[in-house]
């Protein structure tokens, strides 16, 4: 048998399957991605479809975990049950009397047949590690004397023996597969689910899927489906097997090259549209040199033609660079309130935004481009605005906090607290007047300075920072010096 392309008239409709079996990883999210840039692309349909028959192992929060994930990548998706003016997944654990009724037609078509071994008598009926397809040639009156007596079965498909399955992929060509190397495969499991094989190849049929877009993990699986799709008659889809991604040593990526799932990545501060971005790099590319998209220019530009067959390779540094690349050009008042979210969500105790909005859009502008993600607003010492006292380092202050610097922050405490404008360019002028007077150089106020009042050896401007924190947090830190606790 051979996939054929579906006709012109077939509309454009894709789908993102997941198991809700874990989080919503970083392989999965491309895929989910590259589903919706062809579909938007195109005026075609991206449906969600959740394939929970694993009932053992598919979770609830898993569910609200996949849902949240795509959401907070950008997507979304175009039918599916109501749920009070959005649109929910489907479930496959909702649609079994569908697939019961397409397995009969198999068993009707004597392409389906019921099989009774446990999992003794499997082993004893394996050839080479495959099933030799014992059940299938039992005598129709020993077949039905074990229905009758309720003894518990799987169905399986029969599957060809002879000649070759043919598999043209939009991305690796043509595939060839000896049909041979197939035993009969499960269908409907003995608990009355189906399998993922049958239950896939029924959805897809039913939801109109025109194009199957998923990782070439599946591969080894499309044989199966394209028995499936010429022994129940369905129209076959157009398949494109998306290259596997790797971590940096060059293995299939996974929990120990670190954050794998988009709520690790939401939570280092990586934007959306960053990741967005990233995501469709790591298999696609425009013209080899553009790395920067909006989701509209991914929209007009995306094709399958341009997807390659290699694997790609997953590099932290880079999807934090896109991220920041997309961060500059954030509305001023997102990262305000990004900012806001993000120092909340570390633990930091803050008031109401409208309280902070001012006082953390200065911060925001302090730190101008140091600022790549809202994380670094945690990173750079956005804390120091809102605690009475920052946390000191030990080796900070070791290292700038003698006795003599702390006798000279207390003269600087006290000519600071005359000024009569208490700004960046007045502070600055008055700290070095001061350390002119004294015989020092400036830095030797300044570097103890930063420690007193960040508790950290570097800082945004440091004058600048003063300004924000006010006159009456700077000296009440110069003067009590508590460090020294």
């Amino acid at each position: 048998s051979a996939n054929t392309n579906p006709g012109t008239s077939m509309s454009i409709r894709l789908r993102f399957a997941p198991s809700p079996t874990g989080f919503l990883h970083v392989g999965g999210a491309r895929t989910a991605l590259y589903n919706w840039l062809y579909a938007r692309k195109t005026g075609g349909k991206f449906i969600l479809r959740i394939e929970d028959t694993d009932a053992e192992r598919s979770s609830a929060d898993m569910v609200t975990a996949i849902l949240d994930g795509l959401r907070w990548l950008g997507l979304d998706w175009d039918e599916g049950p109501d749920k009070g003016g959005e649109y929910g997944p489907y479930f496959q654990s909702e649609r079994r009397e569908l697939y019961q009724t397409e397995a009969e037609r198999l068993l009707a078509d004597d392409r389906a047949y019921p099989c009774f071994c446990n999992e003794a008598e499997l082993e004893k009926h394996r050839d080479e590690s495959a099933y030799n397809g014992h059940c299938g040639r039992l005598a129709p009156g020993e077949r039905q004397a074990f229905l009758e007596e309720g003894r518990p079965h799987a169905l399986r498909f029969r599957a060809p023996k002879e000649g070759e399955t043919l598999l043209y992929d939009q991305i690796r060509g043509k595939m060839e597969f000896q049909n041979e190397l197939f035993e009969d495969f499960v269908i409907i499991k003995s608990d009355g689910l189906p399998s993922y094989n049958f239950a896939v190849v029924v959805d897809d049929h039913a939801m109109e899927i025109s194009h199957v877009v998923r990782g070439d993990d599946h591969i080894s699986n499309t044989p199966r489906h394209l028995m499936l799709y010429e022994a129940l008659g369905y129209r076959i889809p157009k398949f494109a097997h998306l290259p596997m991604i790797l971590g940096e040593d060059k293995s299939r990526l996974s929990k120990r090259h670190g954050a794998t799932s988009l709520g690790d990545f939401a939570g280092q501060g990586i934007l959306p549209e960053g990741m967005m971005n990233y995501l469709a790099l790591l298999g696609w590319s425009l013209d080899g040199k553009t790395e920067f998209f909006s989701a509209k220019k991914l929209v007009d530009a995306f094709s399958l033609k341009r997807v390659g067959s290699n694997p790609s390779v997953f590099d932290p540094e880079k999807l934090a660079w896109l991220s920041g690349e997309h961060f500059k050009r954030l509305d001023p008042k997102a990262k305000v309130e990004g900012c806001y979210e993000h120092l909340l969500s570390s633990g930091l105790e803050l008031p109401p935004l409208e309280k902070v909005r001012e006082r953390l859009a200065r911060i925001v502008k302090l730190f101008g481009n140091r600022l790549k993600s809202y994380a670094d607003a945690l990173d750079l010492g956005a804390s120091h605005f809102f605690a009475e006292f920052p946390d000191y380092d030990s080796e900070a202050v070791e290292e700038h906090l003698s006795s003599d610097s702390e006798a000279r922050l207390l003269a600087l405490a006290g000519s600071w607290e005359n000024l009569g404008e208490f700004s960046s360019s007045e502070l600055e002028a008055s700290l070095r007047s001061l350390a002119e007077s004294m015989g020092l150089g400036a830095a030797d106020l300044i570097h103890p300075l930063r420690v007193a009042l960040t508790g950290r050896r570097r800082s945004p401007d440091l004058f600048g920072l003063c300004e924000i924190l006010g006159q009456e947090i700077v000296i009440a830190r110069l003067r009590k010096q508590a460090w020294r606790k």
